[in-house]
């Protein structure tokens, strides 16, 4: 084995995301790398929903389009699923379900409907399921039909329930033990993982791992050794965690010191918030420590109060997401004008509008910059993987205290539902960056919280500290907070506080801001941001190992922009390439803005799903072999 990719698939609230948490876990213990993306609908229940996992004795930095071991625990999965499974590849579906009418599945949108109706008369197929079954057979797949309803029969047998539907439920785990049985994978570490995640639910691990016994028994006895791929188990002393975007950003601020989180929820942002709730009191090296999660009643409510806390010396946060940083908007003037160390973790999604709820994009750069009326500073930082989430969350607090300014941290969808193996984060080279926060000062002197300095940066002192008064005003102010509309003070005041971007810009290195890959001589340079990170990356390499020499700058830091390092590493491109999940090429547009460099090429995609290794090669290639579009666009996802 090198790698093996699953899917399971079903209407959501039918355990999905538990089948999948199992699945990542048990591999996890067995020494295994895991990339995990999940994908849902915007409703609570009924609509599909699909979790893909990579697997590997490697680490992996992104998805593929390949299926190797489809999990379909409903009808829709293996009619929406069955052309991306691979020809050697399985199917796992339930046997009752064969025969069921494709244009009867009342959960399929009729878009989809209508281009299956396109597709029927070119391959031949009929109104079924099992048409459908029987094509991926004719290429190559091999169907497994698992009659789900006995195996649940038996599954409360065992375990003395008389009504079946308590137990429908288990579905989710009699495919984890089917595929696990044909993957030859120790089920030890699969009941390892089951104890793991319903731990002190003593009820639960037994109901599911009767199940998975049931299921993985069935499946050795009736299918023995007929799929071809295996997964096996490596032997590794390695510490390592599986954890998503969301949890990583999480774990980030704490790292940082961050003690009040505020939000109101809306997705994929409250996943974030959630989990920090689920753990406001933790341990540290010296003790307990807690943060104070607060929902509040709007986003308004919610940058305000977390401004509010930065204000009296805690190292405060929001969370949020496109339609709530709009309402946080004028919230972040004042903490702009105010110079409030707050920072905002901005969870992008599918826009404009409420648009794609659950869905990915990376349209929101532009507004993240320049969003409030008037200019302020501020600084936005994007990561580009799981790792980045962490580390980038806690630098966040440094960049907003050492310059008094808002941080906003951007996340793609992509990112904050996607899960990865690491080895343990390091976390003793980070250190709490306060900037500058005199202690005392002589008590007769009066206290200028916005005193004109040459960095732009003031004394900062929290509220409530004695003997010092300060006010603070949505109006232009003096060095003491007072509201002043003197044409001098103004220009002064205006100049102090945009200087907090030039000194930023001179201080915070290059590593910070950019991160550099591939062969430094190459005249092909693609630049991107986000969660194309890992993609590129492996598509890169791919097309290395067949010749092709490709250089990749990915910002972090995209304001203030890093101009200097980009122009000079841009000077000899000779196609430069921008990779953006958006439809205008927003990086594009602000690198051509900063440099006056055009790009040559603009990779896209724009339909709420992440970029995938397999369509990103593809571009690529088209690309080095002079065969592409100045403009392309990807389309892969369900």
């Amino acid at each position: 084995m090198k790698e093996v990719n699953w899917m399971a698939g079903g209407p959501q609230g039918a355990g999905v995301d538990s089948a999948a948490n199992i699945f990542a876990k048990a591999c996890g213990y067995g020494g295994l790398y895991v990339y995990g993306k999940r994908e849902y609908h915007s409703n609570i229940k009924g609509l599909h929903s699909y979790f893909h996992l990579r697997i590997s004795d490697r680490e992996i930095q992104a998805n593929v389009n390949d299926v190797d071991l489809l999990a379909a625990f409903d009808a829709e999965t293996a009619v929406r699923h069955i052309n991306e499974v691979v020809p050697n590849g399985g199917i796992i579906v339930d046997k009752e379900q064969i025969n069921s009418k494709v244009f009867s599945i009342p959960t399929l949108p009729y878009e989809y409907k209508d281009e299956l109706r396109k597709q029927f008369p070119k391959r031949g197929i009929n109104d079924t399921v099992s048409d459908f079954l029987e094509d991926a057979k004719a290429g190559g797949a091999q169907v497994f039909l698992i009659p789900y309803m006995d195996l649940l029969k038996r599954v409360a047998s065992k375990l003395g329930i008389r009504k079946i539907s308590t137990v429908t439920r288990m579905t989710n785990v009699l495919t984890i033990g089917v595929s696990f049985a044909l993957l030859n994978y120790d089920i030890g570490l699969v009941e390892k993982a089951i104890k793991s995640i319903f731990a002190n639910k003593p009820k639960l691990i037994e109901m599911n791992t009767t199940a998975l016994e049931e299921a993985y028994g069935y499946t050795v006895q009736n299918f023995g050794n007929a799929f071809p791929l295996k997964l096996e188990k490596i032997e590794t002393t390695e510490k390592r965690i599986f954890l998503s975007g969301n949890q990583a950003v999480a774990l980030g601020k704490v790292l940082a010191g961050c003690r009040v989180q505020t939000y109101y929820p809306i997705t994929p942002a409250a996943d974030e918030s959630e989990y920090l709730e689920a753990h406001e009191i933790f341990k540290t090296n010296t003790g307990e420590a807690s943060i104070v999660v607060v929902q509040t009643e709007d986003e308004i409510a919610a940058i305000n109060s977390a401004s509010g806390a930065a204000l009296t010396g805690a190292r405060a946060a929001t969370s949020t997401s496109g339609p709530g940083f709009s309402l946080m908007v004028e919230g972040l003037s004042w903490a702009g004008n105010c110079e409030v160390p707050v920072v905002i973790s901005y969870y992008q999604r599918g826009a404009p509008a409420t648009g794609l709820p659950t869905r990915s994009g990376q349209s929101d750069l532009k507004f993240a910059i320049n969003a409030g009326h008037g200019d302020f500073p501020r600084i936005v930082l994007a990561s580009g993987d799981i790792k980045e989430c962490f580390y980038d969350a806690a630098l966040a607090f440094n960049y907003a205290e050492r310059y008094q300014l808002p941080v906003i941290h951007l996340i793609d969808k992509a990112l904050a539902n996607s899960s990865q193996t690491y080895k343990i984060f390091e976390t003793s080279q980070f250190t709490i960056d306060r900037g500058t926060t005199p202690t005392e000062e002589a008590s007769n002197e009066e206290y200028k919280r916005f005193r004109f300095t040459d960095t732009g940066v003031s004394p900062r002192l929290p509220l409530g500290t004695k003997n010092r008064v300060y006010w603070l005003t949505g109006d232009e102010h003096n060095e003491i907070g007072h509201i002043s509309e003197e044409a001098a003070n103004r220009t002064m005041m205006m100049e102090k506080r945009m200087k907090k971007l030039e000194t930023a810009d001179r201080e915070i290195p290059d590593r910070e801001r950019v991160n550099f890959f591939g062969d430094g001589s190459s005249g092909d340079v693609v630049i991107s941001w986000g969660s194309p990170k890992g993609g590129i990356i492996e598509a890169m390499s791919k097309l290395n190992a067949e010749g092709f020499s490709l250089r990749f700058i990915q910002f972090r830091m995209i304001h203030p922009f890093p101009t200097r390092f980009v122009s000079h590493a841009l000077e000899e491109a000779q196609n430069l390439i921008a990779v953006e999940n958006n439809y205008s090429g927003q990086l594009a547009e602000i690198v051509k803005e900063n440099t006056g460099i055009e790009t040559s090429f603009r990779v896209l995609k724009y339909n709420g799903r992440p970029m995938s290794t397999t369509e990103l090669y593809d571009a690529l290639k088209r690309i080095v072999t002079h065969q592409a579009k100045k403009r392309q666009v990807l389309s892969y996802g369900s």
